[in-house]
Formats: C-alpha cells, structure tokens, sequence
C-alpha cells in the first residue's frame, strides 16, 4: 500500500468534505469507528480526520479488516453505483400515485438536491419533474383507453385534479382528451402548400398553432408526409393559412428578423428539451450532436439528440439544419443535404449583412 503524504493526505480529506465525485476510483478511505470503507463521494456523515484511514483500493482496506460501506458500495464501479442509483429514483417515480418531490428523491438517494438534478439528467436526459410527467403521459395514454371516463383515467394516472389535466392534456396528448381516446379520429390539421426557396413547403396547422413544417419537391409528396404523421386526423387543405406559408419563406429568406411562428411541438419529453435547445442556437451558428448534447446538460445522450433531431416535424422553425458533424462538415438532413447547405449558406450572409 502506498503511503500517501501529508499534502496528499490533506488533499483527500478536503475531496472527501466536498463529496468530489471525481476523485472515486482514485483511492479508498476507511473510518476507524465504523469500521466501514467508503468512496470519497460517499453521502454518509463526515468523519473526523484523525479517525480516517486511506487505502489505495477496496482490496487493501477489506485485508486491514475494513468492510464495504452500504450507501456508496465502494466495491461497486464508480459509473454502475450512479447507474443503479438513477434505475432506482426511476423506479420510484414510477411506483409512487403522486409524483416524489425533488427532496424525497435527494433523500433516497443520499444526495443534495443539486446533485441529484445533475446525475438524473446526466443519465436520462431529463429532470426528475421531466420524467415524472413523462411517466404521468404514458400512465394516461393507457388509462383513456379503458378508463369509465375521462376524469378518472386523469386522476389514476397521477393529476391532481380534472381541471389540472384537461389544462394539459392538449400538451401532453397533442390533441384533446376526447380525439385521443377515439384514436385522434377527432383531431383536425389544416394545411396550405406554396413554393420557397427550397422548392415547395407545406405548413400545416392544429388548433394550437403550426405542428408541421415540410420541405419537398411536389405537393403530392408533402401531402403524403403530411397524412402519415398525422394518420388518425382529418387533414384538410385550406388556403387561408397563407401569412403562416409566408412567415415560413420569410424564416429561410431573413432568418434574423423574421416574425415568430405560433408552434404546437409535439414529442417525447427528450425530443421537447431538444427541440428547445436547437431554437437557442442563433441564426449563422451551427453544433455538433455532443455539444449540444453538452449545452443540454446530458453530455452522454449525443446519439439521442441526433434522433430527436431526425424526428423533428418543423423544419426551419426547429432549426436542426444547425447541427454538423465535429468537424464543421455536412451531416445527414431530412429534407436533403442541399436544402441544409442552402440553409446555412443564407444564415452565413444574412450574418454578414448585419
């Protein structure tokens, strides 16, 4: 075993007072009056100094008569403890009638609620709030389907209140309560095509605002991308949607000052927060998937964010033409590479012109 130094003594005590999560798997400490050995981000309550030990791994301190502490699992590796951790506080979520606040979870889970914040999204992509209204969707998309009502398939699936749920229901379903429980069948999705300068677009709208924007080369084609996204609803040409196909050229023509679009963004809850992220990116910008992934806070869900980004159905208004690969070049568009050099082209002048 090696000896650490005074200063490097001194050094671990401090990485243990903050809980440094870094500094696990790079040395062991041990408590004399517990008898435990524990990892240096251990939650558990602070020793005093001269009653820490330090070992350079979980093998020295069991041979010196040590034994595993049970909140942090130091025989564990440092990235299978967090996991199992997040798998926990998920289940939780998903066990409880009412969703767990922040500091139930914190609890739980042995850490501040700051840090609990951080590691969730970290692993899911999400915050706790995010994925237990996730878990609420999901229990409710079920439920209306076999519910005697409507308000009682709310109810069991965690709201507080009807009055809550019919307030989100457009939200969260994308539609009313009454069309989702009849298959969409209900819903209505106008839609007017024109011509841009990508070719031919089509902004559809429901009756929360646009919920699709699609670029194409005939009509016929755009239709057809149009009723399979929407494949349950009425989609019904109209042609007085044309300030809302004009604010559409005007985000490709003058993508700095063009007027705001009302927008129904429909989605997972991940697929949301990414939707979000890319509509920060200014005109004339661009990102990778993993440093938007990193802007997100979820350096590790690179891959997720790209297939939220293929998945999104509002070209131009959620600005996924933004996102290149690492090192600067082209990736793979929708709606076809050109239209996305293109794209970026007029944002580069548009930037320059200012």
């Amino acid at each position: 075993m090696t000896q650490p130094t005074p200063s490097s003594q001194q050094q671990r005590r401090q990485q243990i007072l903050q809980r440094d999560r870094t500094a696990d798997g790079s040395f062991i400490y041990a408590v004399i009056t517990t008898g435990v050995y524990c990892r240096p981000s251990c939650p558990s309550r602070h020793a005093k100094a001269e009653n820490l030990r330090f070992f350079d791994n979980a093998a020295q301190a069991r041979a010196a008569g040590f034994r595993p502490c049970l909140r942090c699992k130091p025989d564990e590796a440092p990235g299978d403890a967090q996991q199992a951790r997040i798998t926990q506080l998920c289940r939780l979520i998903e066990q409880a009638e009412q969703p767990p606040t922040l500091q139930q979870l914190a609890d739980a889970a042995g850490l501040s609620r700051w840090h609990l914040q951080r590691e969730f999204r970290k692993a899911t992509g999400l915050s706790p709030a995010e994925y237990a209204r996730a878990v609420r969707q999901q229990r409710l998309q079920q439920r209306l389907a076999h519910a005697g009502s409507t308000t009682d398939a709310a109810l069991a699936a965690g709201y507080n209140s009807a009055s809550h749920f019919y307030a989100q229901a457009p939200t969260e379903l994308g539609m009313s309560a009454a069309s989702y429980r009849q298959g969409g069948q209900l819903q209505r999705i106008t839609f007017a095509t024109g011509p841009c300068p990508l070719g031919r677009v089509l902004v559809a709208q429901s009756d929360a605002g646009v919920c699709a924007i699609l670029l194409g080369d005939s009509d016929e084609e755009l239709e057809r991308d149009l009723r399979a996204r929407f494949a349950k609803a009425e989609c019904v040409a109209d042609n007085t949607l044309g300030e809302h196909l004009a604010a559409v050229v005007a985000l490709i023509e003058t993508p700095h000052s063009a007027p705001p679009l009302p927008l129904d963004i429909r989605g997972t809850a991940f697929q949301r927060r990414v939707w979000q992220a890319l509509q920060a990116i200014p005109p004339g910008q661009t990102r990778s998937y993993s440093e938007l992934a990193h802007a997100m806070g979820t350096p590790s869900a690179a891959r997720a964010v790209a297939g939220a980004c293929a998945a999104n159905p509002l070209a131009i208004a959620v600005p996924c033409h933004r996102i290149v690969r690492s090192d600067g070049s082209l990736s793979g568009y929708r709606w076809g590479v050109e239209r996305k050099r293109a794209l970026l082209q007029r944002e580069a002048l548009d930037t320059t012109d200012d």
